[in-house]
């Protein structure tokens, strides 16, 4: 276990128990020896960690201190990175910038070299000439999701028929290289998906719905596991 990743764990053990913690404890714990508890702990104490108590009594850490978990492994620090290059090969430029921005946060706080290794990371994701294109505003959709607002639009199904609909938004889902919107359509008076690459002409309208039920994304998924 590397040193940093010792010192979060030596903070969340103490944090979670109401009982002061022994060095003992710790070492048997982290599989390492009291001394270098006890180095630690000085450590964390230097660095403004809020511990209280001494060697021989144990320690406690106040439970409403908030513990900044930005220590990854590799696996994870390559997962992030890949993530963050699928979203911005396959979403909307507002969504593909904000996957940019995060990851520069989180690789700007990262210590030593774990920065470099997002930097350089050796996994990669490109947009493939299956992806679809779409003739709505993308980020309007989702936005209209996460602000409960109709939209109105109208579908081409794959038999070429055209209709015009509107629908509670819940949800989107990536079927690589397919984006589907689920949600309630007032047409069908039922829970519908839509190809995204299908709609034409969509408005997100002033009218925001409320949580209704049979009508949320619980239903929605509810009635899709008794399918």
């Amino acid at each position: 276990m590397r040193r940093a990743d010792r010192l979060f764990r030596i903070v969340e053990y103490i944090k979670a128990r109401r009982e002061a913690v022994t060095a003992n404890e710790l070492g048997k714990e982290l599989e390492v020896g009291v001394r270098t508890i006890y180095r630690d702990i000085a450590d964390l104490k230097a660095s403004g960690v809020p511990l209280t108590g001494e060697a021989g009594v144990g320690y406690l850490l106040n439970p409403e201190y908030v513990v900044r978990p930005l220590l990854f492994d590799d696996e994870e620090l390559d997962a992030l990175a890949l993530g963050a290059q699928m979203v911005q090969s396959w979403a909307d430029p507002a969504m593909a910038q904000a996957a940019r921005r995060g990851l520069d946060k989180i690789t700007a706080v990262l210590p030593g070299t774990l920065g470099d290794h997002v930097r350089q990371s050796t996994s990669f994701a490109h947009p493939s000439n299956a992806k679809k294109p779409l003739q709505i505003d993308f980020t309007s959709l989702r936005r209209a999701i996460r602000t409960q607002h109709m939209v109105e639009f109208s579908y081409l199904d794959s038999a070429g028929v055209e209709t015009r609909r509107q629908l509670r938004p819940l949800a989107l889902l990536f079927l690589a290289p397919i984006w589907l919107v689920m949600g309630w359509c007032e047409l069908r008076q039922d829970f519908r998906s839509f190809r995204v690459d299908r709609m034409q002409g969509m408005n997100v309208l002033d009218i925001k719905f409320e949580s209704e039920s049979g009508k949320t994304l619980d239903d929605m998924r509810k009635q899709c596991e008794g399918e």
